[in-house]
């Protein structure tokens, strides 16, 4: 006769259940205010020690604001505008100019029709407020509607325009993002538990720590204290919802395992959180120091990814530990309907899996030799990925309304005349600095800012303190790689007449960008593979195994970029990448990618305490295999979701962090590591114990089930 249940033993998770539910309902609201608090100007994230930045601070002692210059320009469809068109422009940059006063979009009076000296086009410049956030594509819309007229082709470019462009690949964030993550991790639960309740309890585990977590990060991003972008909000939203359901899945497979020897729930669960919560937590653990690491990052979207990042792993690991064991206990066996598991039933953990372990443990050497072999074939590639920046022009997929109009403006003008390049510099000495700006290549007019009108234009130089501004137009696109270049001749030009000279403008800041993202690769690289390896031998009480592991997902990491510089260049014919894609890349596949090895050593430790290391980690394999892989197929796919956003640099995110976990879940963890540690032996444990052998262990603690 079944023991009867206490009534007080349904209370805990009852009462478990009911606080989540009661805080995420509130919390949601919060959480969808997070867009509203983002930082989305790239200049706002540089250090100040940064040459743009300084001139930035310094143009504001000549009185003008900071501005995203809009371009409105027309081309004539056959031949030279002719007074009538000129006329209709002029009527519709009046208009043009009404419509963004009304919005309170613009800093300034914006420029005449100016027409090209091959009088086919003409173009007007208005100078918009950088701080007008989701305002901005509405009013680059409705300017878009009001510039077109027969005869003409009208386009709305410039900085402004791009950037519309650029945030408005943003705008799915809240929505089609979540949607499609949610979507893909639905799917894969339903194929891997063959039950239409399970998946939702594991999703609405994921939810909740989703919810959460993005209203924390509001309220600190709200106060301050960190820096949200779009960006780095998109990223955190995924991490969250494939951390929480990977740790999910591994309290699951516990449990049901549990559910098989254990005749009470309660009991089962018990165990299941008992053997479960090192190595959840060791592994938030480790992503939650790793992805800090970014706060050493001189990038301010970069040390805002961190704690964003760092404060969803905190969520899913709680989520994961106290939501879904509530639920579950809560549901019982039913959970699993209709496949339940019976008490007293045996468990297979899949002879596939017992397959591979017999095949690494029959040849490891052979094994070891061929996986690190394919390695480092990928791996050669990596050298040739190509991190030295995406246009923001071309920061979007299939091409934007200002891309195009930016080619149009190219066929007429130079193509950096509403955004020049700054030069600050000492009164003294400033016609020789100008003069020698005019003779570097790549710039197109030198004039010294006058303060009346807009830049270009004759006259005396402002003089501010003892400093003149002089203005230098760009032949090139603003944000191409040659315009960088070219400030960067520039800088050494006017550093070699006059030391305190500056240079600064839109294009110096992209170029900015570049040199401190590559930094923070130098320093954070290093820092996340020292602090990991601290945590692996806090975790394993044992060195060797460390310095194992983190080489092995050092080396995974190498053969994922090198795929990635194959892919990028040669199928998706992208104009490039980043150094950010590249750090963030790094951090969360080291952190990531660390995860799965915790989860097969742990039980490989567990199994070396009665068997030995050569059969303790053959054992580890076959029993973690499968819940491992599917949660290695769940994180590949929910960063997978990245690339419904039509925005270059997270399709290049979610292709480098998805196929690199892919990568290591199948290759890395499944051949490698085991096939490195059953050579390598009991030594894999030098200085502890079990570098000895095994260690007995009492009887009762023999019964050990699935991870």
């Amino acid at each position: 006769m079944p023991r009867r249940t206490s009534p007080l033993r349904w209370v805990l998770p009852a009462v478990i259940a009911l606080l989540w539910l009661g805080f995420a309902g509130p919390l949601g609201s919060f959480s969808g205010k997070l867009s509203t608090v983002q930082e989305n100007d790239s200049t706002a994230f540089l250090p100040d020690s940064a040459e743009s930045t300084r001139v930035t601070e310094l143009q504001r002692e000549f009185a003008t604001e900071r501005s995203l210059p809009v371009i409105l320009l027309w081309e004539s469809e056959d031949g030279p505008l002719d007074e009538a068109q000129l006329g209709e422009i002029a009527q519709r940059a009046d208009e043009a100019t009404r419509t963004a006063e009304d919005a309170d979009a613009l800093t300034g009076p914006g420029s005449p029709p100016v027409p090209s000296e091959d009088g086919a086009a003409a173009q007007v410049v208005l100078p918009f407020s950088p701080d007008l956030g989701d305002e901005l594509g509405v009013v680059v819309g409705e300017l878009r509607d009001l510039a077109a007229f027969d005869g003409t082709t009208a386009h709305v470019t410039g900085p402004g325009a791009t950037f519309s462009d650029f945030a408005e690949g943003f705008s799915g964030i809240d929505g089609l993002l979540l949607l499609a993550a949610f979507g893909v991790v639905l799917v894969i639960l339903l194929v891997v538990y063959r039950s239409p309740i399970l998946p939702f309890l594991v999703i609405g585990t994921a939810g909740m720590a989703l919810v959460v977590s993005l209203a924390v990060a509001y309220f600190l991003a709200r106060e301050g204290w960190i820096a949200v972008n779009g960006q780095s909000q998109g990223i955190a939203s995924i991490l969250v919802v494939g951390a929480a359901t990977d740790y999910g899945l591994l309290l699951v497979a516990r449990y049901r395992e549990e559910l098989r020897q254990e005749e009470s729930r309660f009991t089962a669960m018990r165990i299941a959180l008992k053997q479960s919560w090192e190595p959840i937590v060791a592994s938030g653990a480790t992503v939650v120091l790793g992805v800090l690491c970014l706060l050493f990052s001189d990038l301010g979207s970069n040390r805002g990814l961190g704690p964003i990042s760092a404060v969803c792993i905190a969520f899913a690991m709680l989520a994961a530990l106290t939501f879904l064991p509530a639920v579950l206990v809560l549901f019982g066996r039913a959970a699993f309907w209709p496949f339940r598991p019976k008490y007293g039933s045996e468990h297979a953990h899949g002879r596939g899996w017992e397959r591979v372990a017999t095949s690494v443990g029959r040849r490891p050497g052979r094994v070891l030799l061929g996986s690190l072999g394919v390695l480092v074939v990928m791996a050669a590639f990596a050298p040739t990925f190509d991190a030295e920046g995406i246009p923001l022009s071309e920061a979007v997929r299939g091409g934007s309304p200002s891309a195009v109009g930016q080619e149009a403006l190219e066929r007429h003008y130079d193509a950096g005349s509403a955004t020049p390049a700054v030069i600050i510099t000492p009164a003294a000495g400033w016609e020789a600095v100008a003069e020698a700006v005019g003779r570097v290549d790549g710039v197109g007019q030198v004039a010294p800012f006058t303060g009346d009108g807009p830049p270009g234009q004759a006259g005396a130089p402002v003089e501010v303190d003892g400093l003149v501004r002089i203005d230098a137009t760009l032949t090139d696109t603003p944000d191409s790689p040659a315009a960088q270049d070219t400030v960067a001749a520039l800088r050494a030009t006017v550093s070699d007449v006059d030391p305190e000279a500056l240079v600064g403008g839109s294009t110096a800041s992209d170029l900015d960008t570049q040199d401190t993202a590559a930094r923070d690769l130098a320093v954070i690289v290093p820092l996340v593979l020292l602090v990991i390896t601290v945590v692996l031998a806090l975790l394993l009480r044992a060195l060797v195994a460390p310095v194992l592991l983190v080489a092995t997902v050092a080396v995974s990491v190498l053969s994922t970029v090198g795929v990635s510089a194959l892919v990028f260049e040669h199928l998706f014919r992208f104009p490039g990448s980043d150094p950010q894609v590249l750090l963030i890349g790094f951090v969360f596949l080291v952190a990531l990618g660390i995860d799965y090895n915790i989860f097969l050593m742990t039980r490989a430790r567990e199994e070396s305490l009665r068997h030995g290391t050569r059969d303790g980690v053959l054992r580890a394999l076959a029993v973690t295999g499968g819940v491992i892989t599917s949660a290695g197929l769940v994180l590949a796919a929910t960063f997978g979701a990245l690339t419904v956003l039509p925005l270059v640099i997270l399709t290049q995110l979610g292709f480098l962090v998805g196929f690199g976990v892919l990568l290591d879940t199948f290759l890395v963890r499944s051949l490698l590591v085991p096939a490195a540690v059953h050579l390598a032996g009991d030594r894999v444990w030098w200085p502890s114990r079990l570098a000895k052998g095994p260690v007995e262990q009492p009887r009762e603690a023999e019964r050990v089930g699935a991870t």
